[in-house]
């Protein structure tokens, strides 16, 4: 029941919230971090009951086998260094992350993918490679492969094991919703 209630307000923000404009589809406030947070701690929650005791160290991921319906989610968790996959209300995947430093933090609230590419190059950050960048941002802020010590370690982006990273690229399409929490 708290996911569909979840689900409505998410919906719900985005219909009230975002501009037409695909290129700012990202949703920065108050209301959109706390939805955000508790989407976290559902994931949280639902890795337990799904993967049981189990803990991923840096590097590692868990990918349910089996067919899942309905539109893919990514929830961040800033705090654990976690990205947890939903295909629908099922959790499907989690893995171990890096997110920004302090000195550039990765933001926080509600996103949606604005632009894919199997390879990538940072235009900011000396030509780097960003394998399955999936762009949530104006800012240049993705989901990428990429090193991933399990701590935050990046310049705002969310790196991630380079086998994930392509799994997810692969389920993923233009407008997915992304949500970070703390």
């Amino acid at each position: 029941m708290k996911q569909l209630a979840l689900a409505l307000a998410v919906t719900s923000a985005f219909a009230l919230a975002i501009p037409i404009s695909p290129a700012v589809a990202s949703i920065e406030t108050y209301e959109a971090k706390a939805e955000a947070s508790d989407a976290v701690a559902m994931a949280r929650l639902q890795m337990e009951e799904v993967f049981g005791d189990k803990q991923i160290k840096a590097g590692q991921y868990l990918w349910r086998k089996g067919s899942f319906e309905g539109d893919p989610r990514v929830v961040i968790s800033i705090a654990d260094q976690l990205a947890f996959l939903f295909r629908g209300d099922q959790l499907v995947a989690v893995s171990s992350i890096s997110t920004g430093r302090e000195t550039n933090p990765t933001p926080t609230g509600i996103f949606s993918i604005l632009q894919k590419k199997p390879m990538h190059r940072s235009i900011k950050y000396e030509n780097a490679p960003m394998p399955f960048m999936q762009q949530i941002d104006q800012y240049g802020i993705a989901l990428h492969a990429g090193h991933n010590p399990g701590y935050p370690a990046s310049h705002g982006c969310i790196r991630l094991p380079a086998d994930f990273a392509k799994k997810l690229y692969a389920v993923t399409d233009l407008g997915a919703t992304v949500m970070i929490g703390a």
